[in-house]
């Protein structure tokens, strides 16, 4: 289906490449500057260019290309079972494992491991069967998995509806400042470095990052975190923009001093806890991932340090 958008007044003057950028955050701007250029994008109907200045009640529709074919290769990958039944599959998706395959990994992602264990995972996007949501490549964590359309459809409509809870704890560099907040602040594509994402007041997504201090260190703090959204980068990029990064994340400002010990390879964020509607019974259904070992083994270390 295209996207279709009308200019407000609010908008009106504006070059339509500087207006896409506003309304497609998730996309760069040379990537819809090809979408302008290969005519996928038409303001009433007729194609026009990057530098076109919008009108009020211009209708824009955009036409994003079909993902080309790929050969999805099932391939042994492991990773845990929380829960499973005709429906949907619970998984505890480990630290540097890839949910699906994209740009610099065709191969060892979640996708391929579900492949291994399912033949006919459901989903439009054949690059995506079974995927509703999913975590960052070095986030570990508790993710659910579609293995039917009704389970798809209603998977998806319950993160629409923000039906879907979601707790994280993480451990920071640093600490937010007070015990417990919340940060409302839009998120969109970084300006610059677009393999970033910052807060973008006026042309972001809206967001919302609620955070509590379970306990803090000289330099550091562990927090459990809860998200009303699920903006890409959310977590990372809300609490590095209060000055407390995930620890370990190197994007976004959490690089730990040289020397620490034990060694931190990836941001220290966890997925927890995840609570949904089953897409069937409605039954409320809640499932949580321990912390992994290497998120408890600097937590020791720095209650052993500083106890």
């Amino acid at each position: 289906m295209p996207e279709l958008f009308v200019v407000t007044a609010h908008h009106a003057g504006l070059r339509l490449d500087h207006y896409l950028v506003r309304r497609l955050p998730d996309y760069s701007r040379s990537a819809l500057g090809r979408l302008i250029r290969t005519g996928r994008v038409q303001v009433n109907n007729s194609v026009v260019k990057a530098g076109y200045r919008i009108h009020p009640e211009d209708v824009i529709t955009l036409r994003f290309p079909q993902p080309e074919p790929t050969d999805l290769v099932a391939q042994r990958i492991d990773f845990g079972v929380l829960f499973e039944d005709e429906e949907l599959l619970v998984i505890d998706k480990p630290a540097g494992l890839v949910v699906h395959p994209a740009d610099g990994h065709h191969c060892g992602t979640l996708v391929n491991g579900l492949l291994y264990h399912y033949k006919d995972l459901p989903g439009n996007d054949i690059a995506r069967p079974g995927i509703v949501h999913r975590l960052d490549k070095d986030t570990s964590g508790v993710m659910v998995v579609a293995k039917t359309e009704t389970a798809l459809r209603a998977l998806s409509e319950s993160f629409k509806n923000r039906t879907v809870a979601k707790t994280y704890h993480a451990v920071l560099l640093r600490n937010p400042g007070k015990s417990q907040g919340s940060l409302t602040a839009a998120i969109g594509r970084h300006p610059v470095n677009r393999k970033k994402m910052a807060v973008r007041i006026n042309s972001g997504r809206y967001a919302v990052t609620h955070w509590k201090v379970l306990t803090h260190w000289p330099g550091f703090s562990f927090v459990e975190v809860g998200l009303e959204t699920g903006r890409t980068h959310q977590i990372r990029v809300h609490m590095a923009s209060i000055g407390a990064p995930v620890a370990g994340d190197v994007l976004y400002g959490g690089r730990i001093r040289e020397g620490f010990e034990p060694p931190v390879k990836r941001q220290l964020l966890h997925a927890s806890t995840l609570r949904f509607p089953h897409p069937v019974s409605k039954q409320n259904m809640q499932f949580t991932a321990p912390l992994p070992e290497d998120i408890r083994r600097v937590i020791h270390q720095l209650e052993k340090r500083y106890s």
